[in-house]
């Protein structure tokens, strides 16, 4: 008996014994189901008081001369002059505070600097064997000891989306990791987010054919053909599974592929779509549309600005760059001055990096973006700009009621910064992942470092 034929009784015997409309209700299905669960676990909280800083809440709220008070790893306060209930005072005048930087687009674990700078073939950022590798999970191959983890969180970055890489068209499944240190991605491993999904469209996929001897798409028409031919089989793959929970038929043979669309057709796993041309993002949210989900943030977009009212209409966001352009040609008609314009006209946006460089700069980004908008006339404050690198971010993994935001019953994820944290010479003096700190740039390192890090000269932060 197969593998697949097991799962289908088993499935088809809760359902007899349950009944139909029970099932539904306490039986997942089965592309909500976790293989690989995480084993983080919140470190003891360091109770505290941050006073007198400027705060970025996040929601596009700022104090200034204002207290956060931090206990049980939640934020229990935000506002001025908070009464100190016995906790650890932190002067924070002159300073900032702010949410903890949140990536949504990295290859830490997967793309390791500088293994992959030396033998490209280390990298396991995508897998190539197929132009759908919908099954694949990129955490079962990211490697803890990336010493991209520690730099990010030495710049404030306290949340991460891995995401496999973008020369499949279906690529497989992301992962949510906060950066400490840890044996293995599954004790970095964040819980409450959203399961998300990369998709590609545009040179990368249309590629994959040409250099498979033609397995595969090889042009921008064939990659959306191929797309449509794949959620035509996960409509039937779902509905027959669906027919079958209710008593209504056989149980398909698992299909980790289809059942892994299927999961997006229902809303269950959200669409992370590495795009770049205005007519190819167009094309991608009319596939979106006929076949009934929603695209959570089309990355790199660097034509994103030309169809905002597209992106507004689909609720779809924009994780964009700063000044990434001229690398590839469907990035040739990037501008500076995208994040602004999106904001203006009403687009959820966010900073990304696809870089452990500008992984631990996403604040950076945002003000390079935010003067190339007042250059043309779009002052965005600071208040504003954040919310590029924390609550939209939060948003788009589904994490927005819990990070990404200053404000009582949030976890305490939480950077307090030198200085502006718009400006180059800034630093993270204290980052608190849960309430707990995490990196404290005052103190010398103790605790064990990446392997990649042995025999580099420490400079100091």
């Amino acid at each position: 008996m197969t593998r697949a034929m097991r799962f289908g009784m088993i499935v088809a015997a809760a359902i007899a014994l349950a009944g139909p409309a029970v099932a539904q209700r306490v039986a997942p299905a089965p592309w909500q189901l976790d293989p690989f669960p995480g084993r983080y676990q919140a470190p003891p909280p360091d109770d505290m008081l941050l006073k007198g800083a400027t705060i970025l809440d996040g929601a596009g709220g700022r104090i200034d001369g204002g207290d956060v008070l931090i206990r049980g790893g939640k934020i229990v306060a935000v506002g001025k002059v908070i009464a100190n209930p016995g906790v650890r005072e932190v002067d924070a005048t002159g300073r900032w505070v702010t949410p903890g930087v949140i990536d949504v687009h990295s290859h830490d674990g997967t793309f390791v600097l500088p293994l992959t700078a030396i033998d490209r073939d280390a990298s396991d950022v995508s897998e190539t064997s197929a132009p759908n590798v919908a099954d694949t999970w990129v955490e079962t191959a990211v490697n803890a000891q990336d010493m991209g983890f520690d730099r990010a969180l030495a710049n404030g970055v306290t949340t991460l989306q891995i995401l496999p890489g973008s020369v499949p068209i279906f690529a497989g499944r992301s992962v949510v990791v906060k950066p400490i240190h840890a044996p293995t991605i599954w004790d970095m491993k964040a819980v409450g987010n959203v399961q998300g999904f990369k998709m590609a469209c545009g040179e990368n996929p249309k590629s994959w054919g040409a250099d498979k001897d033609n397995e595969g798409p090889t042009s921008r028409q064939g990659v959306i053909s191929y797309m449509r031919q794949a959620f035509l089989d996960a409509q039937r793959y779902k509905r027959a599974l669906e027919q079958a929970r209710m008593g209504a038929g056989a149980m398909p043979a698992r299909d980790l592929k289809l059942e892994a669309l299927a999961g997006i057709l229902a809303g269950d796993i959200r669409v992370n779509l590495h795009c770049y041309r205005a007519g190819d993002i167009a094309a991608m949210l009319s596939i979106a549309k006929e076949f009934g989900f929603r695209i959570g943030a089309v990355h790199h977009a660097t034509e994103a600005y030309k169809i905002p009212g597209l992106l507004r209409e689909a609720g779809t966001c924009a994780a964009v760059w700063a000044d990434w352009w001229g690398f590839k040609m469907e990035a040739l008609d990037a501008i500076r001055a995208e994040a602004p314009l999106l904001e203006q006209a009403g687009v959820c946006v966010m900073m990304h990096s696809d870089s452990p460089a500008d992984g631990q700069r996403l604040n950076i980004a945002a003000a390079k973006a935010a003067a190339a908008g007042r250059r043309i006339g779009i002052d965005i404050p600071p208040e504003r700009m954040i919310k590029w690198t924390t609550s939209n971010p939060a948003k788009l993994l589904g994490m927005d009621k819990r990070i990404g935001t200053l404000a009582p019953g949030y976890q305490a994820d939480v950077v307090l910064w030198s200085g502006n944290p718009f400006s180059i010479y800034t630093r993270a003096d204290l980052v608190m992942i849960d309430g707990a700190v995490a990196w404290d740039r005052s103190k010398k390192r103790t605790e064990p470092i990446s392997d990649f890090e042995v025999g580099r000269v420490e400079v100091s932060q």
